[in-house]
């Protein structure tokens, strides 16, 4: 038997703060010698360029930024963002594989695209974007909230709808802009829960009046009931608590998102599935990308955070991504795992 029969090698990942980024070590050890020499393994980012699709909205913006920054640092990756959307994202990565990330793909929202690319191996989830799959919801000022510690859900609104009152007018409840879906939806929940004639709707023309609304009356310190969606700075520059709307149906809430719905029932908004969207080949090719992706879920109470100081003068996406990598250790850390310093 020949020396190269008898020589066996043995692979070992050396994945540590001190150890090499963008390139696994392995040791081979000749039997007959019994003498070990050092080579080096394919490296955590394979041999092409890793794309990230950087979405139109600001919160997708700003995680395409993000995991650029971490890719680059921790595994010394080759990195290039790519403008995207929702519905061209979703295609090319479902035919090509390309971009090989798309930190925010609300799949839901192109679900006819996704599953195809899932059905033909092309792509998957590695994670959930955010800590949390319900997105809509109704909010009180944490003022409120303090000084009714019994208002807590949808239901309890009935008995204290005068905790809303504004000098002997009727309860407000802001919703959404009257040509949103959102709309027909919070009409017929409040009608679910019996307070569409105790509260009167307040339908904004459009988002900046929304907006504005909500600001005015948290300035006043008056109490308001209003609907909203996350993540959003909104949620952050202002304390406010979600109030608990029961369990999601989805035979009632099919209903509630009907504009003719004859016997609204109680219901929760659906809930929505935002994931980590990562071309096949990363987990195939790159196992090491793909394992820091699967643990790359984010808090939204941060991106709500992040999108605040996205207001502040001067800020973009780009410094609000430094800032995090800067300042947030604590949680990036724990998507890199044995690799962050």
């Amino acid at each position: 038997m020949t020396r190269l029969l008898l020589r066996l090698a043995m692979v070992f990942v050396l994945v540590s703060g001190a150890g090499v980024r963008g390139q696994d070590s392995f040791n081979s050890l000749d039997v007959t010698t019994g003498q070990v020499t050092q080579g080096i393994a394919q490296p955590p980012c394979g041999t092409k360029p890793i794309a990230i699709a950087r979405m139109q909205w600001p919160s997708a913006a700003i995680l395409a930024e993000i995991h650029a920054r971490i890719l680059k640092a921790q595994f010394d990756c080759e990195v290039k963002l790519v403008p995207g959307d929702l519905a061209a994202t979703a295609s090319s990565m479902g035919s090509t594989q390309q971009p090989a990330i798309a930190p925010e793909m609300w799949v839901l929202r192109v679900s006819e695209t996704w599953n195809a690319g899932v059905k033909a191996q092309k792509l998957r989830q590695a994670a959930p974007t955010y800590d949390q799959s319900l997105f809509e919801g109704w909010f009180i000022p944490d003022y409120v909230a303090t000084a009714n510690p019994e208002i807590t859900t949808a239901a309890s609104l009935k008995d204290h709808a005068a905790a809303f009152s504004r000098n002997g007018a009727r309860p407000r409840f802001i919703s959404c802009p009257p040509d949103w879906a959102c709309s027909i939806i919070n009409r017929n929940m409040l009608k679910a829960y019996g307070l569409d004639g105790l509260f009167d709707i307040v339908e904004p023309g459009n988002r900046f009046e929304m907006d504005t609304l909500i600001a005015e009356a948290v300035g006043r310190k008056e109490p308001v009931l209003f609907y909203y969606w996350q993540p959003n700075a909104v949620l952050s520059q202002f304390s406010f608590r979600q109030l608990d709307l029961g369990a999601y149906d989805r035979e009632a809430f099919a209903c509630l998102a009907s504009r003719i719905c004859a016997a609204p029932k109680p219901s929760a908004f659906a809930p929505d599935s935002v994931v980590i969207a990562a071309a096949e080949w990363v987990f195939t090719d790159t196992p090491s990308v793909a394992s820091y992706l699967q643990r790359a879920t984010l808090p939204i109470a941060e991106m709500n955070t992040m999108l605040a100081r996205l207001s502040e003068p001067g800020a973009t996406e780009e410094g609000i991504a430094d800032r995090f990598v800067a300042e947030r250790g604590d949680i990036w850390r724990t998507w890199v795992g044995a690799v962050a310093p």
